[in-house]
């Protein structure tokens, strides 16, 4: 390429003037050297060259402070006139220059604008071909700060780069001699992955190119010329690409051996470095419910005794760090986005032999400062710690920030151990995301422990991480990825069974998941008792609420809550607000195990004082785990209330704490986070329902609630909407008008704050405070409905129209809330002029975000609320303006969405009118009857894998609104049924005939008619058609009643009936 003759059709700027007192020193200093390089021509002589170098030096070594307010436009028109001013055969000059684009666009924080990136992509490309090979490493750094971000803006470069003989497959590939070469050029890779939301991915078959590079470097040995520091950070940028390709890129991982393959590197990877641990993985993981064998080296003595020994705490010896700045308002970003406090692993975790200069720096970001969108990744240079505050951060073999004080190399070296071990976690937890949860656990046991560790050849697990690695940061990681694996768990834990011994030849899948499940609960508070830090402390809390949420308690064996509950208790009182949080969302969680399990009810009887005490230590006095066996027994269980232990009227302290909590005035020690959860735990749907509280408690509870909703802290207030829309559902008070009244003006004002997760919450609260107004409807007294306000109705349509125009997150249940409201609508309000507007509009909101490329939640609660529309009968369905604009949206969906749950509503939403006028003219029921044949001949075809499983359910749904229009079918739609039916009768015959016999679920719309209810449904069909008055010698009639009697005569015939047809075909 000749990139050096285009250098004129890209001209120096100069750097804009800036007022004098505001200018930094670094920002003066940039653009004083900037006009005199501005200055400069082309100039072949020595002492041009000498001037070029000298001034590139200057450029480098100026000092750029944070607050240096140069322009990026003038970054990148210095770098472009750099260029221009060096030739390709000057190879000094190329590798200087090189470095100039690499320290600029890192240290100013710059991302090129598309207009200098083609010139300046165009250069470093025509650098590697034509210039000596000792100068790619610098051409290479350079390259990858140029595509950092900016991958969608490289396509024409991609063939060159990327392609069969591509740059940096040649660079990267195994062959290359260079080993910092390689890893450079595995670096440029994984940034040209990283996406920006908003801009366009990497195309498919370049990122397939990509991952079976990573992949390739993680599977292979480090070679024997490069050392370990360049291999830790080659395996970093691997790893960090396949997270972006992950993230970013929306790859998916459809094939078995692709998926088993990247496990197996991640496993093996997660344990880079471990001390005393050296595991050899099999190159596929296959899924499979038996433990797969890890060879693992046997662990000297020493190492042995310094891992598990009992840790010893010195808190005067503890070094100082100074925390690590918060760059780009990252922190306040973070806790407002996600409504809650984080908090973040930190040292001192009491696993001092294994501490040897290994620190870091605490800082409140903590787990929710994983980079795991892609966007937030490592800095453009090297790989960052998943931790790590600042996107910019310099990484490279040259770094010098191990002095020998610090442990020297091998301090390096496990450092970057370290990195490579939380890369593969991070990595891992991105895997998670991108594949279903179902296809997950196939590979349980590859990474979950079922035996004890300790005494038995155990492989080596996600526990040996949370138990013995030596960094904070990488335990912190394991926890993360742990809660990912359990969260949403309880159908595949549902299984266990551990309530008798199994002698038997062989262990159960039943067994081996209750082994499991008994295994985490033993290890997790294990770690609990070791750790030391607060930070981490609350991350292993909130992994027991996850595993206790999950766990089928009723299957396992007795005391498995009690321990838990008995060691938690006293961080309720914790010195950190996080642990004390993180400690009532676990005692939340326990109260809320499902059954209602005795043991629960007698952990809440305990008394208040046992083992409740001010807990600032890592091992609070505890009960004996069995105490529980010792309770009375006899009648106390049936005749006592769970809120009032020992028969008195006092409710149980668990309750007591949480009202103190949330009602008594802030101190020191109590803070909003602690209300949220108290708010949040004990207010769940479990056994201790409200109605368990005498009256006066339960007025108080309302009351604290109602309150709360005006809190100023909007981790409160998100907390309270929630709550009331838990309690909304209760029996006891759904009826309530005057409480649902309040309940849905408290809702109503949370909709217009200004934080997204307060604004999420209500409407989540109030989609659930519109499911109650459908239960009351539905009961035979009408009170209710004829009580309810009208204007109150209006208010809440019209919140539910804002927030339909929301972020996802709140657009999802304002839908949901639009439906049930329009559903509710009685008679008496559609007839007043104030409602005909707001329900247009409310409509056109329903019909706009099913047409919407929003998130697939989102169309499918549109579609479902659409559903919920049609069913009521007041609407002037049929009529309206809207009607056609309805059922066109529905039936572009059914036909042409990419998710076919989505089509399933849809389609179920089609199904709905009861009557045949509610479908308007002849040719909206000939567009809806068409629409559902295309999309029942459309069926399996998709792109996407994890669709067809989907399939099933899909032809289930649509042949059961094709039979429902058959059944409403009127004289005049008749040609148009038959007109399809000559044209593809044979394929809508057999796909009515599987839904007759097969059964197959309607797995997204409720429980599906049984094989009877299917054949009654045809027979009404035909029996409708004998009924049709069709004109004298009109055909279509017949036609169609063939059709119908030929289905059921087919099924009839292969189930072996002899029952007669309905005696219609004589009509």
């Amino acid at each position: 390429m000749a990139a050096v003759q285009v250098a004129g059709s890209v001209p120096c700027r100069q750097p804009r003037e800036t007022p004098r007192e505001a200018t930094p020193e670094g920002s003066s200093g940039f653009r004083r050297l900037s006009a005199r390089l501005c200055a400069l021509r082309p100039d072949d002589s020595s002492s041009a060259r000498t001037e070029i170098h000298l001034l590139f030096d200057q450029l480098i070594s100026e000092n750029y402070t944070e607050g240096s307010c140069v322009a990026a436009e003038d970054v990148s028109a210095l770098l472009v006139q750099a260029c221009q001013l060096v030739p390709l055969n000057q190879n000094h000059l190329v590798s200087k220059v090189s470095q100039l684009i690499h320290h600029l666009l890192n240290r100013l924080q710059v991302i090129v604008d598309e207009q200098h990136l083609d010139f300046l992509l165009a250069y470093t490309i025509s650098a590697i071909h034509q210039c000596s090979s000792w100068t790619y490493m610098e051409i290479l750094q350079a390259l990858a700060a140029l595509v950092y971000c900016n991958g969608s803006k490289c396509q024409k470069y991609l063939p060159e780069l990327l392609g069969k003989t591509g740059l940096l497959l040649k660079l990267s590939d195994l062959a290359q001699s260079d080993p910092e070469v390689r890893r450079a050029a595995v670096h440029c890779m994984a940034n040209l992955c990283l996406s920006v939301p908003g801009q366009p991915y990497l195309e498919e078959p370049y990122q397939n190119i990509c991952f079976q590079a990573f992949l390739t470097i993680l599977q292979s040995p480090k070679s024997s010329d490069m050392d370990d520091i360049t291999f830790c950070m080659l395996l970093q940028n691997a790893l960090k690409g396949i997270q972006s390709l992950l993230n970013g890129g929306r790859m998916k991982l459809t094939q078995t051996d692709e998926l088993g393959a990247l496990l197996a590197v991640l496993k093996k990877s997660m344990f880079h470095g471990l001390p005393g641990l050296n595991i050899e993985m099999p190159t596929v993981l296959y899924p499979t419910p038996l433990p797969q064998y890890d060879g693992r080296t046997p662990i000297k003595p020493q190492q042995s005794e310094s891992s598990t020994s009992r840790p010893t705490l010195n808190k005067k010896k503890k070094s100082k760090v100074k925390p690590k700045k918060i760059q780009q308002g990252e922190e306040e970003e973070e806790k407002e986005s996600s409504g809650e406090v984080e908090a973040a692993p930190v040292t001192g975790t009491g696993r001092v032999s294994l501490h040897e200069g290994n620190t870091w720096c605490p800082s409140s970001l903590g787990v929710q400062s994983l980079p795991l969108d892609g966007s937030g990744a490592a800095g453009r240079d090297g790989v960052s710690s998943p931790f790590s505050s600042s996107s910019w951060k310099r990484v490279s073999s040259s770094e010098s920030d191990y002095s020998d004080a610090e442990g020297g190399m091998q301090s390096k070296m496990r450092s970057y151990q370290a990195k490579v071990r939380q890369g593969a976690l991070v990595c891992f937890l991105s895997t998670i995301k991108s594949i279903e949860k179902k296809v997950l656990y196939g590979y349980w046991s590859a990474f979950i422990p079922d035996t004890p560790e300790l005494g038995s050849p155990q492989s080596v697990s996600l526990m040996t991480l949370i138990l013995k690695d030596p960094s904070p940061k990488t335990r912190a990681c394991a926890l993360q990825v742990l809660s990912a694996v359990l969260e949403g768990s309880k159908q595949f834990l549902s299984v266990a069974e551990d309530t008798s011994d199994h002698r038997r030849a062989f262990t159960p899948f039943s067994v081996m998941i209750a082994s499991s499940i008994r295994e985490l609960h033993r290890c997790l508070l294990l770690a609990l008792v070791a750790e030391s830090s607060s930070q981490t402390l609350t991350q292993i809390i909130k992994c027991l609420a996850n595993l206790v949420s999950n766990a089928p308690y009723n299957r396992l064996k007795l005391s498995l809550l009690t321990k838990v509950w008995n060691q938690i208790k006293p961080y309720i009182r914790h010195k950190d607000v996080n642990v004390r949080v993180s400690s009532l969302t676990l005692l939340g969680a326990i109260v809320s195990t499902h059954a209602p399990l005795p043991e629960v009810q007698l952990l809440l009887q305990q008394p208040c004082s046992s083992g409740l005490s001010s807990s600032n230590s890592a091992t609070p006095h505890l009960s004996p785990p069995d105490w529980w066996k010792k309770a009375p027994a006899g009648p106390s269980l049936e005749e006592t209330s769970v809120s009032s232990p020992k028969g008195s009227s006092e409710p149980c302290w668990l309750i007591r704490f949480c009202i103190s909590t949330v009602i008594l005035p802030k101190e020191d020690s109590c803070s909003g986070s602690d209300a949220s959860s108290a708010a949040g735990s004990t207010y769940e749907p479990s056994p201790m329902r409200l109605e368990a509280l005498q009256n006066d408690r339960q007025i108080l509870c309302i009351t604290v609630l109602l309150g709360l909703n005006d809190s100023k802290n909007r981790l409160v207030k998100a907390a309270t909407s929630r709550a009331l829309g838990v309690y909304v559902l209760f029996p006891c008070l759904r009826q309530d008008v005057i409480f649902v009244a309040d309940t849905a003006n408290a809702i109503l004002m949370s909709l217009e704050d200004k934080s997204l997760n307060v604004r999420a919450k209500a409407a989540w609260s109030l989609g659930n405070l519109t499911d109650t107004l459908i239960v009351n409807m539905e009961t035979p007294d009408p009170s209710f409905q004829e009580e309810f306000s009208g204007l109150l109705l209006l208010k809440m349509l019209r919140s539910a129209i804002e927030a339909s125009k929301d972020k996802d997150k709140v657009k999802s249940n304002a839908v949901r809330a639009l439906g049930n409201l329009l559903h509710f609508l009685q008679p008496s309000h559609i007839e007043k002029p104030t409602f005909a507007e707001i329900i247009e509009e409310s409509i056109q909101a329903l019909i706009s975000t099913v047409l919407t490329e929003a998130a697939m939640k989102v169309r499918w609660n549109a579609c479902y609320a659409m559903g919920n529309v049609f069913k009521n009968p007041a609407l002037p369905l049929g009529t309206a303006a809207w009607t056609s604009q309805a059922y066109n949206a529905l039936t572009s969906v059914v036909t042409s969405c990419k998710n076919f749950k989505v089509r399933i509503r849809s389609a179920a939403a089609l199904s709905i009118p009861g009557k045949r006028e509610q479908y308007g003219s002849v040719d909206q029921y000939a567009r809806i009857w068409n629409a559902l044949v295309t999309a029942l001949q459309k069926s399996e075809d998709t792109t996407d894998f994890l669709e067809f499983k989907y399939c099933a359910s899909l032809r289930t749904q649509i042949c059961q609104a094709l039979i429902h229009l058959l059944s409403l079918a009127s004289a005049s739609d008749l040609p148009c049924i038959k007109e399809t039916l000559e044209l593809n009768g044979n394929m809508v015959q057999s796909y009515i005939l599987q839904f007759l016999k097969s059964g197959a679920e309607g797995e997204d719309t409720g429980a599906p008619p049984s094989l009877q209810e299917r054949d009654q449904m045809v027979r009404m069909a035909l029996k409708h058609m004998g009924n049709v008055q069709a004109p004298t010698g009109d055909t279509a009639r017949r036609a169609i009643m063939g059709f119908l009697e030929e289905i059921l005569a087919v099924c009839l015939d292969s189930s072996g009936s002899q029952g007669a047809l309905p005696g219609l075909t004589n009509q």
